[in-house]
């Protein structure tokens, strides 16, 4: 189809501004003094018109290699590893885009969700995306809602964006994910919205979990929870609002009154995805990977090879102190 010259130099110019200068839509749509759903057909269209062409030069050899070296060492069975962008905040905008493309390969239908820093970013990046075909039909919580004011930890708001965004059905759960007490929570969790969540959980077929570091802002009322355990048994991580250590384990406390999926029925998903955001440390990565809880994973192509260098350079100094053993003894 043929198009003036004067709307090709204004689609151009739009695509300028988003793909080069890396200007979020809205902030187009204000500059040019027009609607932000008007800057994402103008996108759309400059991709359909060839006024934008898009390639992508992912290194399939050395990502595959690395992915299938981490599944080789751990529970994965797949994932997708980025390559770094200029700062953090691109990063995790490229991470994003990589969990979406996860979901679509999966074949996500009933999905759960959990929180934190990355499944915010998550929801204000694809806040800025066109809207994809999605398969997905339900999304529920993974966790209670926090009681802060930092919305990457508004369970609900997050459904509620995620599912209006992907065209799917949302399920909230009205219950705190910190509660006063002990006693509180198992009040809390013989209440019929509980039961309600729980169904959902059993029926999703894929769970995304934010790989976060430890210790970490806000602390969950850790000390509460667990009293000096974490730093006693060495957390270096956390999924939700459970934490664990670089072998792996997850730290357990009888005091724990969080209300969020439990183990059992997160270990009973078909697919669990585990996503680092930019800062996710490597000492984080590995208590994940050896927990066995995940399936999938998304991260820096650079975080993962840092991982194995260190798995690697100690499975050579083992190997040689096995050698120097034997030796000794003959």
């Amino acid at each position: 189809m043929e198009i003036s010259r004067e709307k090709r130099q204004k689609l151009a110019q739009v695509a300028r501004l988003y793909y080069l200068e890396d200007l979020k839509q809205s902030d187009i749509a204000k500059e040019l003094g027009v609607s932000r759903p008007l800057i994402s057909r103008m996108l759309s269209e400059a991709r359909r018109l060839g006024v934008v062409e898009i390639r992508i030069h992912e290194p399939e050899d050395e990502g595959t290699d690395l992915l299938g070296r981490l599944c080789r060492r751990s529970s994965l069975r797949g994932g997708l590893l980025i390559e770094d962008a200029a700062d953090d905040r691109l990063t995790n905008r490229r991470l994003s885009e990589a969990t979406v493309r996860l979901l679509e390969q999966l074949r996500t239908v009933r999905l759960g969700v959990g929180w934190g820093y990355f499944v915010g970013q998550l929801v204000s990046c694809l806040e800025e995306a066109t809207k994809p075909d999605s398969r997905i039909t339900d999304i529920c919580p993974l966790v209670g809602n926090a009681g802060f004011p930092i919305r990457n930890y508004h369970s609900n708001e997050n459904v509620r964006l995620l599912a209006g965004y992907l065209g799917a059905e949302p399920h909230f759960l009205y219950l705190p994910a910190l509660p006063e007490s002990l006693d509180e929570k198992q009040v809390l969790c013989s209440t019929e919205l509980y039961h309600q969540i729980c169904e959902e959980w059993e029926r999703m077929d894929t769970a995304l979990l934010n790989i976060s570091n430890y210790p970490s802002t806000p602390d969950f009322a850790s000390v509460a929870r667990y009293g000096n355990r974490l730093q006693e048994r060495r957390a270096c991580g956390r999924l939700l609002a459970y934490y664990y250590n670089e072998a792996g384990e997850i730290i357990r406390s009888d005091e724990d009154f969080a209300i969020q999926i439990p183990l059992s029925l997160l270990s009973h998903c078909p697919n669990v995805v585990g996503v680092c955001s930019a800062n996710t440390s490597v000492r984080a990565l590995r208590g994940a990977l050896r927990s066995g809880r995940f399936t999938h994973v998304v991260a820096r192509a650079g975080l993962a090879a840092a991982l194995l260098a260190e798995e690697e350079s100690a499975d050579s100094i083992n190997a040689g102190h096995g050698i120097h053993q034997k030796n000794s003894r003959t």
